[in-house]
């Protein structure tokens, strides 16, 4: 019987290193690992995602299957009690190693009919809202945080992982022959930033061509309520989903505006994603919504162009 381990991470800036160490801890003999490209999103489907896919097509009557914690293989109890019926189906185990869900058999049916247990399924469905709630509270405190040291002055996004003082050493070491997965050891930071700090000694560095076009500023846009509501239902990239969720609210009498501040290229791409809205399904409020976005953001053209 095999092993069949289960891996994903949201966005390509996380790392599978909690989901490693929880799953190393259990001692798994013999695993045969699945893992999701970086930025595989929560809200797709599990029976939609490739990898996940693969381990089903691969695994067999008796085979388990072990991932470090629930919601890293599904997102709320839709999606929860799918996975259960395809796992039953298939007679496959279901290892669930950290979290809420760590000390439940999941797979537990009537003896009789075959069904999850009644007693299961709630709690399934009770632990999957509270942990959607909690996810929640802490997107509204994070903004909350971001708002206030906004108001004092405060700039967000991330520090340099390498601090300025120190990036003068790094490039020497690296010009000296020093590695970039020594430099990161050395430094105690990701590969990342050392890439980022010798970006123009790597062998792939191509100067910028002066004739070529700058790069595109961030701009904020007011997008209507009816919009922004559509689009937080709707599948979205990592880096869309990013944007929308730091518009900061703005009342307007009943309603409100959404003041989303992105790049004119994912305004653009966020306009497709509401396509639907114009659809003649749509109700009148949402259509005009629509378009008052689409104005805005059809604009930002003649600006840049100017």
């Amino acid at each position: 019987m095999a092993n069949l381990v289960y891996k994903r991470v949201s966005t390509d800036q996380q790392s599978t290193d909690r989901q490693n160490l929880v799953l190393d801890e259990a001692g798994i003999e013999d695993p045969i690992v699945f893992e999701e490209e970086a930025g595989t999103s929560s809200r797709l489907h599990p029976l939609e995602r490739p990898k996940f896919g693969n381990l089903l097509a691969y695994a067999r009557p008796g085979d388990t299957l072990h991932i470090s914690e629930m919601f890293r293989l599904v997102r709320g109890t839709g999606h929860i009690l799918d996975v259960l019926d395809i796992l039953h189906r298939d007679r496959l185990a279901l290892r669930i190693h950290d979290g809420a869900f760590s000390a439940m058999d999941l797979a537990a049916r009537h003896p009789r009919t075959g069904e999850l247990l009644s007693t299961v399924k709630f709690m399934v469905q009770t632990l999957a809202a509270a942990g959607e709630l909690q996810r929640d509270l802490q997107r509204e405190l994070t903004y909350d945080g971001l708002r206030a040291a906004e108001a004092k002055g405060n700039k967000g996004g991330r520090r340099p992982a390498v601090p300025t003082d120190k990036t003068d050493d790094v490039r020497t070491a690296y010009l000296e022959g020093r590695s970039i997965a020594a430099l990161a050891r050395d430094h105690q930071v990701s590969r990342g930033a050392i890439r980022t700090a010798v970006a123009d000694l790597l062998p792939e560095y191509t100067a910028a061509d002066p004739g070529a076009p700058a790069p595109e500023l961030p701009v904020a846009l007011d997008m209507p309520g009816k919009v922004a509501d559509f689009l937080r239902a709707a599948e979205l990239e990592p880096a869309e989903r990013v944007t929308l969720d730091q518009g900061v609210t703005v009342r307007r009498g009943q309603g409100y505006t959404l003041r989303v501040t992105a790049v004119p290229a994912v305004h653009r791409q966020l306009l497709d994603r509401c396509q639907p809205l114009d659809d003649t399904a749509a109700i009148p409020a949402q259509r005009k919504a629509r378009r008052e976005y689409e104005n805005c953001v059809n604009a930002l053209g003649t600006h840049n162009g100017s």
